[in-house]
């Protein structure tokens, strides 16, 4: 029987928390263990576990970013599959059953998301066209922003093994850079139902801390553009989609007058115009 981690991180939610637990207890499909890792919280959110929820796994850490909270879960889960949860997110009751279901049906799959609910500022809204999920062989469809969410997805633990953990040098965009170097080689199982709850909106959302994530994005794609396992049509993609981003932020450095940041990026710019046109010339 395969065993399911589940790995919640949390950072001063203890108002939220609550949910997202009683959210995987609430699954009809059983897991081995609920893991809740706490990067650094002072709001009294070790206390509450520990006294109302006895079957967490709890585990504080020194703020070290999502990235590292998520990596430690890893490291001390010790399911077949993991699967993570946003401390202000929350799972439909079938979620895990769904999954866990389509991927005994499709054995080859090591990585399986859901369709999504958001909520922003308590009231329901439609995603845009752009945020449209999907499976197979995703990876170009992953280049312009991140299309999986961490709490839809559920992940064969070995994979890690092979692509190795979350980035903790990027304190935003993580979980995109983890995606693409995911979705490079391995197709997604797509369970076309909305079963999480996404909530948005909130004040100390990582998204508002740190302007011009495109930013972030670029540094991912410069790394995945060094896979030795991209194929020359996914080379390309790369490249387009990082001259656009760089585009993006150079513009915007220069309407800010940030002179030291827009040559940064125009001579990133002008890289890698040339190693695209280079690149097309192999094709």
């Amino acid at each position: 029987m395969q065993t399911i981690s589940v790995v919640i991180t949390t950072f001063n939610r203890r108002h939220l928390v609550q949910r997202a637990i009683a959210s995987v207890l609430q699954q009809t499909c059983q897991v081995h263990e609920i893991l809740l890792i706490d990067d650094g919280s002072d709001d009294g959110t070790g206390e509450l576990i520990m006294q109302k929820y006895p079957e967490v796994l709890y585990h504080w850490q020194v703020n070290q970013g999502i990235s590292a909270a998520r990596n430690n879960g890893i490291s001390l889960s010790s399911g077949d599959w993991i699967a993570f949860l946003d401390a202000d997110d929350e799972w439909l009751p079938e979620k895990l059953w769904w999954q866990m279901n389509g991927l005994n049906h499709a054995p080859a799959y090591q990585i399986c998301h859901t369709d999504e609910i958001w909520i922003r500022r308590g009231l329901r809204v439609n995603p845009m066209k752009k945020h449209r999920k999907y499976g197979g062989h995703i990876f170009e469809r992953c280049l312009p922003l991140c299309i999986i969410s961490p709490s839809a997805v559920i992940i064969k633990r070995s994979l890690f093994g092979q692509i190795g953990l979350f980035d903790p040098g990027l304190p935003v965009c993580e979980d995109y850079d983890m995606w693409l170097r995911i979705c490079c080689r391995e197709p997604v199982l797509y369970i076309d139902k909305p079963l999480i709850k996404k909530y948005g909106g909130h004040r100390d959302q990582l998204s508002r801390k740190y302007w011009g994530m495109d930013r972030f994005r670029i540094t991912a794609l410069e790394k995945i553009l060094i896979h030795d396992q991209l194929s020359p049509k996914q080379r390309l993609a790369v490249l387009d989609t990082l001259i656009k981003k760089i585009s993006i932020v150079c513009n915007g450095a220069q309407k800010r007058g940030n002179k030291e940041l827009f040559h940064l990026y125009a001579e990133k710019l002008t890289g890698y115009n040339d190693m695209l046109l280079a690149q097309r010339q192999t094709v």
